[in-house]
Order: C-alpha cells, then sequence, then structure tokens
C-alpha cells in the first residue's frame, strides 16, 4: 500500500537544525520586545493603583451616607499604604474598614489644602483630627467632602507621568484629572 503522498521511505517532520533555528528566532524576538512590554505592565500597576483609589473614594463616601457615620480615607506615604475607616468615636469596631499596599515602585503623596481661617465653633466639627501626619479624606454623613481634606493625591512611578487625583469643580467627589 502506497501513501497518499507518494513518497513511501521520507519521515515528515522537523529536523532538530530547524527546531533550534526556531527557537533562537523566538528568542532573539523576545529579548527585543521585552523592554516595551516591561514598561507597558508598569504602566498599568499605575493607572490600576490610581483607580482603585478613586473606587475607594466613592465607596467611603458612599458608606458615609449610607451608615450616618464620618469616613476617613487616610494615606500613609511612608508605609506606602492607603484605607478606609469609620472615624474615630462613632462605632467600636470597624468590621469593614479596608487597607491597601502599595507595590514597591509605586509612591503616593496628598496635597493638603492650607486652612487659614478656623473658629472655635467650627474647629470640632470640620476637621478630622489626623493620627501622626497622615494627611485623610474625611466623608461627611451628609455626603459632602470635609474642606481641610487634601485637594489632590498623586500616584507616581520612577520616570513615568504621574496620575493626579483631584476633587471636582463642585468639590462633591474626586476624579482623575486629564494629563498636566
Amino acid at each position: 500500500m502506497t501513501s497518499p503522498t507518494g513518497n513511501r521511505g521520507s519521515d515528515e517532520g522537523f529536523t532538530l537544525i530547524e527546531l533550534i533555528l526556531v527557537m533562537a528566532m523566538l528568542a532573539i524576538v523576545i529579548s527585543v520586545a521585552l523592554p516595551s512590554l516591561k514598561g507597558f505592565f508598569r504602566g498599568r500597576n499605575l493607572e490600576s493603583e490610581a483607580r482603585r483609589f478613586l473606587s475607594l473614594t466613592r465607596y467611603g463616601q458612599s458608606r458615609a451616607v449610607s451608615e450616618g457615620v464620618p469616613m476617613v480615607l487616610w494615606i500613609d506615604s511612608r508605609q506606602k499604604t492607603y484605607g478606609l475607616k469609620a472615624q474615630a468615636g462613632y462605632a467600636d469596631t470597624d468590621t469593614n474598614s479596608v487597607q491597601f499596599n502599595l507595590d514597591k515602585d509605586l509612591q503616593v503623596e496628598a496635597v493638603v489644602p492650607q486652612v487659614t481661617f478656623l473658629t472655635q465653633s467650627n474647629l470640632w466639627t470640620q476637621i478630622a483630627l489626623p493620627v501622626g501626619n497622615q494627611p485623610r479624606i474625611l466623608f461627611q454623613p451628609d455626603g459632602f467632602i470635609n474642606e481641610t481634606s487634601p485637594d489632590q493625591i498623586v500616584f507616581r512611578q520612577g520616570a513615568d507621568a504621574p496620575i493626579w487625583i483631584a476633587q471636582s469643580t463642585n468639590r462633591l467627589k474626586y476624579e482623575i484629572q486629564a494629563s498636566r
């Protein structure tokens, strides 16, 4: 019986030399493309962290309104962490508090507004009392953001362009700003 191609004695397949040449070409292509892919994933990390922070601001504001308790979104630049919890004194324990850790090459900073005039009557109701020097965003139970909360938060990663999160013009929410 003959094979459909008519060649009875030939072996079909690749030789070892052909396989080695294909593997060498793949290695060259991957080594050329790897640096650009590395930058792509690093940029994705920065963007996803900024979006996670923005989502946390919306969650904090929503929680403050639904539970009727001021919520504090704190930022610790030194420890590279941030989180959300109920303001101290309103609940014994906050089982819904969350904390996030930044990647080792990410940085976060808050631009805190300069408060020039506070009277004794609004001093206790308007300031989210800080622990240490951590910037804090305070979401009031009526849905408003406290006036002493940071105006802007910036996420940086190496030489990449930073991502700025700022209060909207009506000061009711935070949003990602267009590139500066």
